[in-house]
């Protein structure tokens, strides 16, 4: 499912989810591994990975009595083409605006 990139931006917004992001792009981790390693509470931590989960950009694997959490590779690669439109449709209308400029003087 294609989240609206609104949704993924508010997300990834918060300075700790961004963190978890990260480190999960290193391997994945269950929440109580992660809670070890950022300054929150684990119950922060289990928030903080519903809201990217929620967004398509984590997954949990239920593993005994654990839940291990991974990034997504694939979303985050598709997150990272939009960027790139965004950034090729801003340089064509900055270029445009240039141009104009530049013919008014």
């Amino acid at each position: 499912m294609t989240h609206a990139l609104t949704d993924v931006f508010a997300a990834l917004a918060d300075d700790t989810r961004w963190a978890i992001l990260s480190r999960l792009g290193e391997g994945p981790a269950s929440a109580s591994a992660l809670a070890r390693e950022f300054p929150v509470s684990r119950q922060a931590i289990v928030r903080h990975l519903d809201v990217l989960q929620a967004v398509g950009l984590v997954e949990a694997e239920q593993r005994g009595r654990e839940v291990i959490h991974r990034a997504l590779g694939g979303r985050l690669d598709e997150l990272a083409r939009d960027l790139e439109q965004i950034a090729r449709t801003w340089d064509r209308r900055l270029a445009r605006i240039k141009e104009l400029a530049e013919d008014q003087t």
